[in-house]
């Protein structure tokens, strides 16, 4: 299955049904009155979020949804019949955003939540609401009112508590592995993972979180290098951030240097997202020395100047893995009841992420303008031909198509 997390549609509400124009004919009742009805209502759109859907690929093959508008009134004072609505499937963890005004319109993280995006019309008024002292036979009707047309973004973002960063090739796939379920693709060279991978760490009877990988980063992703910042809004969902480091890169690089360099970029992308609690993970010790590995985390510390939690790791042997797991299943569950206790907290906290969220999207917006910008003008000075494939043509805006591994 092909893994999107954009798609732009068009939604448009049924109109509502015209009011009916009539007057009673009935045997020995020469004088009947108006009996025109009302029309029915237009049909709505609503979202649904289906626990069973992981992916937006969907609305990449159908993009235009019109409801079925409601029936005329008719004689006798009979109602017109109203048109029936239309419940699009989502996945949990779906933003939908009026692509027109960027206005946030709801976000559904629940399962089977449902959220209104086109509301039908209301049915016009037959004559019989016309009727008075001195108009016993009204000639006067309403039309039906418009549906409501819009043009939505849907914004899918994985639901984690923990959220892994790093560079390509760090071992994320590898730990996400050892401390759960998930089985993602892992191998010896960079961009092994394509797509995020979920992953469910189960630290004891009723304790359990969600943890989150995705693509890794490389210098320049803040301007659009490597899989570019795309996946990083996956992680504005995320309470915590685990850092994971090389520390002994097979190309030689510098471990202090490849998290100063993805440091940077996190900040570009986001200051909000950089905020997050951090946690240092030096992952890959078993291929050190165990005399040198000590002296050789400690070095990377004090170069760093870091303050928050460390910790030394080994994903292939699993060495050292299940104490992170530990550690952030008690930070989770302490900030889990310190907002169930403050409500003053817990608003605080959802405040920050629709900031972090609304940061995210204004950020992939902007790089998304720039890259349009550019190939249109390299286009224009035939620089470069006409490629269906180009992740940033006009009519393949917001898709990517990769392989969905889970």
């Amino acid at each position: 299955m092909r893994f999107v997390d954009e798609a732009i549609i068009q939604v448009e509400a049924g109109n509502g049904g015209n009011g009916c124009m009539s007057f009673r004919r009935e045997k020995f009742i020469p004088f009947g009155g108006p009996d025109g009805g009302d029309g029915g209502r237009g049909g709505s759109i609503l979202m649904e979020a289906d626990p069973d859907a992981n992916t937006l690929v969907d609305y990449r093959y159908t993009r235009k949804f019109n409801a079925e508008r409601g029936r005329g009134g008719r004689g006798a004072n009979c109602s017109g019949k109203s048109g029936s609505d239309i419940i699009l499937k989502v996945p949990v963890g779906t933003t939908v955003v009026d692509e027109d005004t960027n206005e946030v319109l709801g976000d559904l993280v629940e399962p089977y939540q449902q959220l209104l995006v086109a509301k039908g019309g209301h049915g016009g008024l037959g004559n019989i609401h016309f009727k008075s002292s001195t108009n016993r036979s009204p000639q006067k009707t309403t039309s039906g009112h418009a549906g409501e047309a819009r043009k939505l973004r849907l914004e899918l973002k994985v639901l984690a508590d923990v959220g892994l960063l790093g560079l390509p090739n760090a071992g994320k796939s590898t730990f996400i592995r050892a401390v759960s379920a998930a089985k993602p693709k892992v191998a010896d060279y960079p961009f092994t993972t394509l797509v995020p991978n979920l992953g469910v760490v189960d630290v004891d009877r009723h304790r359990s979180f969600v943890m989150a990988d995705i693509p890794g980063l490389i210098e320049g992703a803040s301007e659009g290098a490597g899989l570019g910042i795309r996946f990083l809004k996956h992680l504005a969902r995320t309470r915590f951030l685990l850092h994971i480091v090389d520390i002994a890169p097979v190309d030689g690089s510098d471990p202090v240097e490849n998290v100063q360099a993805i440091a940077l970029e996190l900040k570009r992308f986001s200051p909000a997202l950089a905020a997050l609690p951090r946690w240092l993970v030096l992952n890959k010790i078993d291929l050190v020395m165990p005399e040198e590995c000590e002296a050789l985390c400690q070095d990377i510390i004090e170069r760093l100047d870091w303050q928050g939690p460390v910790f030394q790791t080994s994903g292939l042997t699993r060495e050292g893995s299940m104490l992170v797991c530990y550690k952030l299943m008690e930070a989770i569950e302490a900030q889990r009841a310190l907002e169930a206790e403050n409500p003053e907290v817990a608003e605080a906290e959802a405040e920050k992420r629709r900031h972090l969220e609304a940061e995210a999207r204004h950020q992939i917006q902007n790089l998304r303008a720039q890259q349009q910008a550019l190939y249109r003008a390299k286009k224009e000075q035939s620089l470069l031909g006409d490629d269906d494939d180009d992740d940033w043509d006009d009519g393949d805006d917001g898709e990517m198509e990769v392989i969905y591994q889970r």
